[in-house]
């Protein structure tokens, strides 16, 4: 099965990166003004574009296991590849933070046994289970990612795609049990793997979708995923309050994730099979959202950090000129971190290509150019 670049998708990531920009910017704002605590208000469905990376994630990596699982060293190589894309940036971060960041805030270094969970990627138990832990708070979602990643790949390797269905729904329902049992025990059910895995098991189940031909450009698959997407939108808008921040109604604590992962599921499968002609297969081409898209592991990596530096050193006492800074800043570093450093380690995924196995055949794998390796790998 060959795997197609849908440029679009860098769109989508574009706006998953600035919906988390624009709740993190907002959602602690301290007014009067009843304008802007509507704003403040708004801001906390930008939370949800963690659910738009993780149903996005799903299915672009996904796609490329299924497409590859027959070739020769398929762990090897997608392992590798992982890794340079996530891991050059996420320990740069978390040296600057450790070891810069105390400077410039002239406060101590944090011990050693405050940040332990963060190099190995257990801050979201940390997060869950009341562990003593310091580091970057935003970084529960990439702990998330990087636990599915260890084992989803052994299960579509092994299984073929009816299976893997079979495991998307218990998946789905082993995040309800989770939620309900972290619930239940009064723990923190937002940030952990098995609480949230149901996004990215969402995003696999469109991948599956795409290798049984139901996500071609044709006029009956764009109705049912335009019609499944005003559904879930309408339920979103109806309920968006108790769908983000920390609503204290059991069931929408319990569905929450599953409903805003469906809505991002439908979305992204209309964006897929929409013809070239439809709006929004033109509002998401457009090169500054594109551009978006290419550096927005940055952006979320760097933006809390960026958006402190730029309040501390641009004080205007207007909050829309602070944005623009904050997010203008942003922009700046992450555009830097990826042409001066991310794009070195991603260069060396040409020595990595899947190449095909005595049974790939029809499963081999289009080699990934410079041009869409971001598409192709979260």
């Amino acid at each position: 099965m060959k795997i197609s670049y849908i440029r679009e998708l860098d769109g989508v990531r574009g706006i998953a990166a600035l919906m988390v920009m624009f709740f993190h910017f907002f959602f602690q704002l301290k007014t009067d003004d009843a304008f802007l605590l509507t704003v403040r208000k708004l801001s906390y469905f930008g939370e949800t574009g963690v659910s738009l990376f993780f149903v996005l994630s799903g299915f672009l990596i996904t796609r490329i296991l299924m497409a590859s699982r027959q070739n020769e060293r398929f762990f090897y190589h997608f392992y590798l590849r992982r890794s340079l894309r996530i891991f050059p940036l996420y320990y740069l971060f978390l040296a600057v933070y450790y070891f810069v960041f105390p400077l410039v805030k002239h406060v101590p270094q944090e011990p050693f046994s405050m940040q332990a969970v963060y190099w190995i990627y257990m801050q979201d138990f940390a997060f869950t289970f009341n562990w003593a832990a310091e580091g970057p708070g935003h970084f529960w979602s990439l702990a998330i990612e990087e636990h599915f990643y260890l084992f989803w790949p052994l299960l579509v390797y092994y299984l073929n795609n009816k299976k893997i269905t079979y495991v998307i729904s218990a998946i789905i329902i082993t995040a309800l049990l989770t939620r309900g049992l972290l619930i239940a025990g009064n723990y923190e059910y937002r940030f952990f793997t098995f609480s949230r895995m149901d996004e990215l098991a969402m995003g696999a189940l469109l991948a599956v979708l795409e290798a049984k031909g139901k996500l071609k450009q044709v006029k009956q698959n764009r109705k049912r995923f335009l019609f499944l997407f005003i559904i879930s939108a309408i339920l979103v808008l109806l309920f968006w309050q108790s769908l983000t921040g920390t609503s204290s109604n059991l069931f929408f604590r319990l569905t929450r994730f599953l409903i805003l992962g469906f809505a991002y599921f439908s979305f992204i499968g209309f964006v897929i099979t929409a013809g070239q002609g439809f709006f929004i297969k033109k509002m998401l081409r457009i090169p500054p959202l594109i551009y978006t898209g290419k550096i927005s592991y940055g952006l979320y990596v760097y933006h809390p950090i960026c958006f402190w530096l730029a309040r501390q050193f641009f004080k205007t006492g207007n909050i829309w000129i602070e944005a623009i800074l904050c997010f203008a800043f942003t922009y700046i570093i992450a555009s830097g971190s990826y042409y001066l450093f991310e794009k070195r380690f991603l260069n060396l995924k040409k020595y990595f290509e899947y190449k095909p196995g005595k049974a790939a055949g029809a499963l081999a794998v289009q080699p990934a150019s410079p041009a869409n390796i971001m598409n192709r790998e979260l």
